[in-house]
C-alpha cells in the first residue's frame, strides 16, 4: 500500500477529536514510521487535550507522591547519600497550578546561590528526573537550588509540556507565564542569586526550555536543552509531528541572544537531531564563528562540539551531537529512566555553560 503521511496525520487529528485515541495513536504510529496504521503494542501515546497527540519511545514511570502545600515540613530526599532537603510543594496562580519539588543546598541562606530550573520530560517526574540527570548531587557539591516543576495530568496525561500549543509559546501566557511566576516565587522565598537563574530540560521539557528563555530573557540567564525543539517550530499537532520526524519551520524575527547549550543524540529516533540546528540558530542566528571540536572518551561516545563565538570571541552558544546517542539525557544515571550512561556529562556540561554566563545587570 502507498503510504501517505498527510492523510495518516489527518486522520489522527479526526480520531483524536472524536475521542477515540486508541485509534489515533495507531495513525501517528504509522506516521512516524513510514506504514500503514497497525494496532499500538509498544509506545504510549503522548496526549495534551483533543487535538494534541505526540507519540514517543516511552517508557511509564509512576506518578508523583502526592502534593504538598508551600507551608508544609519539607519532605526527606530519597537517597539518604545526598544531604540538603528536597521539599515539596505547589505553586498557583491566574494561570494555573502545579507541583514542583525543590532541591535545598546545606549552605542555602548564607550568600545568594544560583538556581536552575529543570524540566521533565514525557511520562517522567521531578524524582524520575532528579535521579536521571543527578542534578542534586551537582547541587550539593556546587552550591545550587535545583527547581522541578512537574506538569499535571490534567494538563497533560502523558506529564509532557505543552510546547506545541500555540497559547503555551508567549510570554504572559499559559504554561511559559506558570512557570517563570513559579521561578520568581522560589527566587522570592529563598537566598537566590537573580543574576545566576537558568532553566534547562528533557525532550518536551527542552522545547519549553527554549520558549522560556525566548520569552523571559530577564529572568533566565541561559538555557539547556537537550534532545528538544526550537520555539515557535510547531503551533498545532501536525506540524509537531513533521518537527519531531525532520525538523520544523523557524519563525521569523532575530535570534533571541540567550546563550544556549544544547544536547542532541544523532540516533534519536523520537525527536530528529536537526531540532538542535535549530534551537542553536534561533538562539545565535549566524555567530561570527564557530569552532569545530571532535570529542572522545575511553568507553564513551564521541561527540562533536560546536562553540559559537560572537564578534568579540565570547561564546555564546554550544552544540553537542553524541554520536550514536539515543532520546535521553547523555551521561544520566541509569536511576531515572530516558538516561544514556554512555554519553557525555551533559549534566556538569549545562553546569559548567550556565555559570560561564550570569545574566548581565542592565543599569
Amino acid at each position: 500500500m502507498n503510504f501517505d503521511l498527510k492523510h495518516l496525520m489527518a486522520e489522527a487529528t479526526r480520531l483524536t477529536r472524536a475521542g477515540d485515541l486508541r485509534a489515533a495513536t495507531a495513525a501517528i504510529q504509522a506516521a512516524l514510521r513510514g506504514a500503514e496504521p497497525a494496532q499500538p503494542v509498544t509506545k504510549e501515546p503522548v496526549t495534551e487535550e483533543p487535538g494534541g497527540v505526540i507519540d514517543v519511545e516511552a517508557r511509564q514511570v509512576p506518578d508523583a507522591s502526592p502534593a504538598r502545600g508551600v507551608d508544609d515540613a519539607p519532605a526527606a530526599y530519597a537517597d539518604a547519600s545526598v544531604p540538603g532537603r528536597f521539599v515539596a510543594g505547589s505553586f498557583a496562580d491566574a494561570a494555573g497550578r502545579r507541583d514542583y519539588k525543590l532541591y535545598i543546598p546545606p549552605e542555602a541562606g548564607q550568600r545568594p546561590l544560583p538556581l536552575v530550573v529543570m524540566l521533565h520530560g514525557c511520562t517522567q517526574d521531578p524524582d524520575d528526573f532528579a535521579a536521571g540527570t543527578a542534578m542534586n548531587e551537582a547541587a550539593l557539591a556546587q552550591g545550587f537550588f535545583v527547581l522541578y516543576p512537574s506538569q499535571s495530568r490534567q494538563a497533560n496525561p502523558q506529564a509532557c509540556w505543552n510546547w506545541f500549543k500555540h497559547n503555551h509559546q508567549k510570554r504572559g501566557r499559559g504554561e511559559p507565564a506558570l512557570l517563570a511566576a513559579m521561578t520568581k516565587a522560589v527566587m522570592a522565598q529563598y537566598a537566590i542569586d537573580p543574576q545566576r537563574v537558568y532553566v534547562a530540560g528533557l525532550s518536551a521539557g527542552g522545547a519549553m526550555a527554549a520558549i522560556l528563555g525566548e520569552a523571559y530573557p530577564d529572568l533566565y540567564a541561559a538555557v539547556g536543552v537537550h534532545s528538544g525543539l526550537a520555539a515557535g517550530v510547531a503551533t498545532d499537532l501536525p506540524a509537531a509531528l513533521m518537527a519531531m520526524k525532520s525538523g520544523g519551520v523557524l519563525q521569523g524575527g532575530a535570534a533571541s541572544g540567550v546563550p544556549t547549550i544544547v544536547f542532541h543524540g544523532d540516533a534519536d529516533a523520537t525527536v530528529h537531531a536537526s531540532n538542535g540546528e535549530q534551537v542553536i540558530a534561533a538562539s545565535v542566528g549566524n555567530t561570527a564563528t564557530v569552532e569545530v571540536q571532535h570529542l572522545t572518551a575511553n568507553g564513551a561516545r564521541a561527540s562533536t562540539r560546536r562553540l559559537h563565538r560572537s564578534a568579540d570571541g565570547r561564546v555564546v552558544a554550544e552544540h553537542w551531537t553524541v554520536h550514536g546517542a539515543p532520546h535521553a539525557w547523555a551521561g544520566g544515571s541509569a536511576k531515572g529512566s530516558y538516561t544514556d550512561v554512555r554519553g557525555p556529562d551533559a549534566s556538569a556540561e549545562m553546569l559548567r555553560f550556565f555559570f560561564e554566563h550570569p545574566r548581565k545587570t542592565v543599569h
